[in-house]
């Protein structure tokens, strides 16, 4: 999947117009890329769409119309979109009340490494998470890790001719998964791998 540069970017003057019907458009596009883990979790499945969105939204928000701030937010979102062998996603844990949230990052500790993605037909692939900065302290996890799931070409060619998809965590204290995942959701993730 191509990476974004400056010239995918609308400026903010067009961004303000087109705003409304581009945020619906990724909003349904969304849709198809969030896979619910158990109550707490979900992972949300990033791509071009959804980074070009988020970047748009950052400059918007920070007034950012220099090149050198574009290409920050170009440099921080870049990474987060498949390169063709994986799929890229945010996990969040989703938890309101911030003292029980506080609670379940204590416990999640290291959930992080416990999330897996499947191929029907072979072994479960653990994420590599957070790799731009560690996100988890002596204490406790993070609310929300940026993860890589590494597929072999065997997996992806599988994949692109209808085999299913499977997620999970594997965490002694949040064991869950959702296999196989909806169709929709399924034919959204493989068009990542082009």
């Amino acid at each position: 999947m191509k990476k974004l540069s400056r010239s995918d970017l609308y400026s903010l003057e067009e961004y303000s117009t087109l705003r409304d019907e581009f945020r619906r458009q990724v909003i349904d596009h969304k849709k198809n890329r969030r896979v619910p883990l158990g109550d707490i979790a979900a992972l949300y499945f990033e791509d071009r769409l959804t980074m070009q969105y988020q970047i748009q939204e950052m400059l918007r928000v920070e007034r950012i119309f220099e090149a050198e701030g574009i290409q920050e937010e170009l440099d921080a979102y870049n990474p987060l979109i498949p390169d063709g062998s994986n799929l890229k996603a945010t996990f969040m844990i989703e938890v309101p009340d911030e003292e029980e949230r506080r609670r379940k990052l204590e416990e999640l500790k290291g959930i992080e490494n416990e999330v897996w993605l499947r191929v029907e037909g072979f072994d479960p692939v653990f994420a590599i998470a957070d790799e731009d900065l560690e996100r988890e302290t002596e204490d406790k996890t993070s609310s929300v890790h940026f993860m890589r799931f590494e597929l072999t070409p065997e997996m992806v060619a599988a994949l692109k001719q209808g085999a299913a998809i499977g997620v999970g965590i594997s965490h002694p204290a949040y064991t869950t998964q959702l296999e196989p995942l909806p169709e929709n959701i399924r034919a959204s993730l493989v068009a990542d791998l082009d």
